[in-house]
């Protein structure tokens, strides 16, 4: 057995949330220490990539701020990391959407999945 996964299977804990994918809109909230005091934050937008597997996976979610899009990658296993909440399931084709990152307007749109 590998080492390196025996290591992440013991040691490192493992948080339930919920699943999502490239697409999806979703909030993650975490928390931020200055000083002495600790707040909670949260970032909202959609899901560009996911990658690796286990306890070293990390997603990147793109939110636009003002007129400038904003990227930023979380480590699943982050202690920070407090809850992820999914508010749209979004319908893509590929499982890293990086063709969103040119894309502005009514253009920039996801479909949203439909659940029957």
């Amino acid at each position: 057995m590998d080492l390196v996964k025996f290591v992440q299977d013991e040691f490192v804990e493992k948080k339930d949330f919920p699943e999502f994918s490239a697409g999806d809109t979703i909030t993650v909230y975490y928390e931020i220490k200055e000083g002495q005091k600790t707040r909670t934050q949260f970032y909202k937008g959609v899901v560009i990539q996911i990658k690796g597997s286990g306890a070293s996976k990390t997603f990147t979610i793109r939110k636009m701020s003002g007129t400038v899009g904003v990227e930023k990658i979380f480590p699943i296993n982050m202690p920070a990391i407090q809850k992820i909440e999914i508010n749209k399931k979004g319908s893509v084709r590929r499982a890293r959407i990086y063709y969103f990152r040119n894309l502005t307007g009514k253009k920039a749109r996801i479909k949203e999945k439909r659940t029957n």
